[in-house]
C-alpha cells in the first residue's frame, strides 16, 4: 500500500508539472506573426524584399542571413531586442518597434549564454520562425 500511494503521488506531481509546462511555438506560428507585421518590408520569404522595401532607407536586411552575419550562431537576445525595440543601434534606424504588439503570455526562451527568459508568445513565435529560415 505504502508503493502504491507514493506512485499515486508520483503521478500527481508528474501531472502538475505537465501542466505547469509551456511549449515552444512551431515556426508555422511564428510565420503568421511574420506575414502580419513583417512581410511589407522584409518581403515573404525575410529577404528584404517586400513591397515597402524600395521607398526605405536603409534597406530592409535580409533577415535569412542573421545567422551567417553573426559568426554562424543564430543571437537571439539581439533579434528579440531589435523586434520588440527594447534596444537601437542607431537614431536613424527604420525598424519600427514591435514591442506593445507582441505581448501576452510568456514562454521561456534559451538565449545563447543559456539562460531563460520570459518572452511573449507572438515574439517567441516570430523568433522560432526567424531561426528557422537561416540559410
Amino acid at each position: 500500500m505504502k508503493y502504491l500511494m507514493a506512485g499515486l503521488g508520483m503521478a500527481g506531481l508528474a501531472g502538475i508539472v505537465a501542466c505547469a509546462t509551456v511549449d515552444m511555438p512551431e515556426p508555422v506560428e511564428g510565420q503568421i506573426v511574420f506575414d502580419q507585421n513583417c512581410a511589407l518590408c522584409h518581403g515573404d520569404g525575410g529577404r528584404g524584399d517586400g513591397p515597402l522595401a524600395a521607398k526605405l532607407s536603409p534597406a530592409p536586411p535580409d533577415l535569412t542571413r542573421i545567422t551567417a552575419r553573426a559568426e554562424d550562431v543564430f543571437p537571439r537576445t539581439r533579434v528579440l531586442s531589435v523586434i520588440d525595440g527594447y534596444t537601437r543601434q542607431a537614431p536613424d534606424e527604420a525598424m519600427p518597434e514591435f514591442g506593445l504588439l507582441l505581448q501576452g503570455e510568456t514562454v521561456p526562451v534559451v538565449l545563447e549564454d543559456g539562460t531563460l527568459s520570459p518572452v511573449p508568445r507572438p515574439l517567441a513565435a516570430l523568433l522560432v520562425y526567424l531561426e528557422s529560415i537561416q540559410r
